[in-house]
Order: C-alpha cells, then structure tokens, then sequence
C-alpha cells in the first residue's frame, strides 16, 4: 500500500513580527535624522535664506533695533558657513549684483570683528565717483536725494581720532586736485573712486553709523545678502525726523 501523500500545512494568517527595536537602535535612528536635519538646516542658512537682527541704531528709520529680517543670500552667492568656527567656503555662484541704493549684509571687514553682521545702504559701486560736502552726497556729479538719511545730532559728533585713518584709506583712490592737503573728515571728504570689485556703504542713521568713512571701501566678496521682510519685529518706529 502507498502511503498518503503529505498534506501541506495550512499558511500562517498573522504576518511575520519585525524584530524588537532596542534602545540603540532607537538613539542611531533619532542621531540620524538629527543629523540630516542640521544639514538641511546649514545648507539653507548658508546658500538660501538665513534670519538677521538688527544690532544697531546705525539704519534708522528704515531699520530698527529689534528688527527680524529674512535675507536673501543666494541673489550674491551664498557660501558655507561651518557653524562655531567663524570658517567660510564653498561660494556659490552669483546670479545677481548689488545695486546702487539698496540696503545689503555684509560681513565686517575689520580684523577685530570678521564674523559681524552688518546692515548698510549700498551709495557706490565700482567706478562711481562719490563725495560728500557738509552731509551732502555727490555721486558722478549729481547731488542725491536721500529722504531716507537722518542727521539727528545738533552737533556732529567729533570724529578727530579717526581723520589720520580716513586719509590713509581714502587717498589712494582721491582724485582731487591737491592730494598733498587732502584733509577728510566724516562730513566733508573726496572726490573719490570706488575701485572694482568693492562699494561703498553707509547708514542712513549718519551721525550714528560706523561705515566706509571710517573703514573704507567694502570687499565685494564680504557681501552676504538682500534683506527680503521684516518678519518680526518689537521696537516702535519713531516718526521720521531729518535735518536736509
């Protein structure tokens, strides 16, 4: 006699249980995607947007103490900023320039302070002629209309300590008549030239800005972006005041 062919066992119904997640397992998945996360995060404030604060009265009343920007870093060519380290590199291209007039962050050019942010308007670009007479700006010629520009002090703050800098910065790029007795101060100095590759910034708080009258010309590659709102922002605009 033959013996009964064997009968297959019945399929399971309940599928298959994943093996049970141990502690480590559970801190290598949250370390993971902590990680992933922070590089998300610098490659966004490095090449794209990064959020900025108002450090100063330097840009009164366009921009307050206490004013929360976002900046558009990736119009100038965003470049990687390794966090803690003050270390820059990668730079991206740039798909635009700075324009005359418009309101820019930069990194501070001075040794004491490189990794300052720092917010200014943009009067001067490569080959732009610029002098100021008592307050006065002239750029290629023309007087500018600056309806933005404070001059709130009574009496201009002195500015003695710095005149012997000043001269030294400027007269390299001085075109005036009379190099040998040039004299600038913070008020009254050129006719100069930006030269390529840098601009030239100030506040439009001018009696309290420290800007290229006092630093000079700004590197273009210290550039780092556009401001695009004011997303917060817990000071109280006063009504605009200026002397003209």
């Amino acid at each position: 006699m033959k013996p009964a062919p064997s009968q297959p066992s019945p399929t399971s119904t309940n599928p298959p249980q994943p093996p049970a997640r141990t502690a480590r397992t559970e801190a290598i998945a949250w370390l993971k995607a902590l990680g992933g996360a922070f590089l998300i995060w610098i490659v966004l404030r490095s090449f794209l947007v990064e959020a900025f604060r108002i450090p100063s009265a330097s840009m009164e009343n366009t921009l307050l103490i206490g004013d929360f920007l976002f900046v558009n870093k990736a119009v100038f060519g965003g470049e990687l900023e390794i966090p803690l380290t003050g270390i820059h590199c990668c730079r991206l291209p740039a798909f635009g320039t700075a324009r005359r007039d418009e309101v820019v962050i930069f990194r501070s050019v001075e040794d004491s302070t490189p990794d300052l942010n720092i917010v200014k308007r943009l009067i001067g670009v490569p080959g732009d002629t610029l002098q100021m007479v008592h307050d006065t700006v002239i750029r290629n010629g023309q007087r500018l209309e600056e309806p933005y520009a404070l001059h709130m002090a009574e009496t201009p703050p002195p500015d003695d300590q710095y005149r012997a800098q000043i001269r030294t910065l400027q007269l390299p790029q001085y075109v005036g008549k009379d190099a040998a007795h040039y004299q600038p101060t913070t008020h009254d100095w050129g006719p100069i030239v930006v030269p390529a590759e840098h601009y030239w910034v100030m506040g439009d708080n001018r009696d309290e800005s420290y800007d290229s009258r006092f630093w000079g010309f700004l590197p273009r590659d210290h550039i780092r972006g556009r401001p695009l709102i004011i997303y917060m922002s817990v000071a109280t605009r006063p009504k605009p005041s200026c002397r003209c």
